[in-house]
């Protein structure tokens, strides 16, 4: 067989060249769109289930949110296990599917089960699907570096423009929004007050909740024109808040300024993020979608990041604290010029012991096609090219010398022999 396609070579030249061409021609491409990253995703293939139900305990939390769901979630096609994490007001469930199943496929299963088991939660735990990212999707961390403006102002500007806009870049799967404040209306009930006038907290929050609301009327013409009827009652400040009745007791009504106070604050925090030290910060992080090309993303965001600080506040703009594309660019940089320092010491050994420059250029001629073609596997199976993979391809040159040298040095001592048996006639 081996000999057979030997002599094939050897009488069909230009066609084995032809072949060659081509690989290096096809492996130069995948070398150009061969997706990018610092390290390789090991991570498993899973979907989280992530669901918020605040100010419940972690038992509460496992008893009425986690059990139900992971219960629910076992039995499904392709699923290796399901675990469940409970914590405070919040519970994480971890659905990990065979390593050959398509992730898009496996959270549409999720969700088909989610709408079953929705019915078996209590009364505001809503579970909602995380992100379609992987472990390593955190290619990119920054902060809003706002002088003079409050962490509640930060925030809104992160969660209501900047957010919104980097959701949109190609491979982008969620800007994940990090520090501050969230701003919200807080009413403090005083007890002894609702004590006096006999109230309880569900008839304040009753109020409350059917006056913010806004509902549609119907269209009428009048003089050949069209009017469209609505009311107005969202609620936009904290006096309207403190204005609102809840009950009328001896034809005096008591609004919410007679029981409670209202103010504009932020949300409880479980947590803050403090910058080098300096005090707290504002920001996102952005998370890649699964499967995508990590260099290619982060362009993709610092060009739309150019693009959103035109229209940021007077002072306002971004600070990058963490950015992969450098551990990207520095990994691939190494390792492409160890590969090329490897051909070059290869076949200069070669010419130098050998002293052929036939000889040498087959060598020259081999390792790049050989690398050309690694690429075209790791295109064809889906591999990105990382410190792991180009260190496999650099590893394996050492191999492709050893081979090419016993090769090159056997034919050429089998054409002296000849040669000289020719001589000596």
């Amino acid at each position: 067989m081996i000999g057979n396609l030997i002599s094939f070579s050897l009488r069909n030249r230009m066609i084995v060249l032809l072949i060659a061409a081509g690989l290096f021609g096809w492996g130069v491409y995948s070398v150009t769109t061969s997706k990018v990253d610092a390290i390789p995703d090991l991570s498993e293939n899973q979907v989280i289930v992530f669901t918020e139900w605040m100010g419940r305990s972690p038992q509460i939390m496992e008893d009425q949110v986690t059990y139900p769901l992971v219960t629910n979630l076992q039995g499904m096609p392709q699923v290796k296990y399901v675990r469940g994490v409970s914590m405070f007001g919040m519970s994480f469930i971890y659905v990990i599917f065979q390593d050959q199943t398509d992730i898009y496929w496996a959270r549409e299963r999720v969700l088909e089960r989610l709408n079953y088991a929705n019915r078996l939660l209590p009364e505001g735990a809503i579970p909602t699907l995380g992100p379609d990212g992987t472990g390593v999707g955190h290619i990119l961390w920054y902060t809003l570096d706002a002088q003079g403006m409050d962490l509640g102002e930060q925030r809104a500007v992160q969660d209501w423009y900047v957010k919104f806009a980097l959701q949109n870049v190609p491979g982008v799967s969620e800007i994940a929004s990090f520090g501050g404040f969230q701003k919200q209306y807080q009413i403090t009930v005083d007890p002894n007050k609702l004590t006096y006038y006999n109230l309880s907290v569900p008839q304040v929050m009753a109020a409350v909740r059917a006056n913010n609301n806004e509902s549609g009327g119907r269209k009428f013409e009048m003089s050949d024109i069209g009017y469209i009827i609505k009311t107005t009652g969202y609620l936009k400040s904290t006096e309207e808040i403190e204005n609102i009745p809840i009950v009328t007791q001896n034809t005096i009504p008591v609004s919410v300024r007679d029981i409670a106070t209202v103010q504009m604050t932020g949300e409880s925090r479980l947590g803050i993020f403090d910058l080098n030290g300096e005090g707290e910060a504002v920001g996102g992080i952005v998370v890649m979608r699964y499967g995508e090309n990590a260099e290619e993303v982060i362009r993709n965001v610092k060009a739309k990041m150019e693009e959103v600080s035109a229209g940021l506040p007077k002072g306002v703009k971004f600070n990058i604290v963490y950015d992969r594309s450098g551990l990207i660019n520095e990994s691939v940089d190494s390792i492409k010029t160890t590969l090329i320092e490897e051909m070059l010491v290869a076949s200069a050994i070669v010419f130098l012991f050998l002293f052929h420059w036939r000889s040498a250029l087959i060598i020259i001629i081999q390792l790049p096609l050989s690398v050309a073609i690694g690429f075209i596997l790791l295109n064809v199976f889906d591999i990105t090219s990382n410190i792991m993979s180009l260190t496999g391809i650099a590893l394996s040159i050492g191999v492709i010398v050893d081979d090419a040298i016993v090769m090159v040095e056997n034919a050429y001592r089998h054409l002296a022999d000849a040669q000289q048996t020719e001589e000596n006639g």
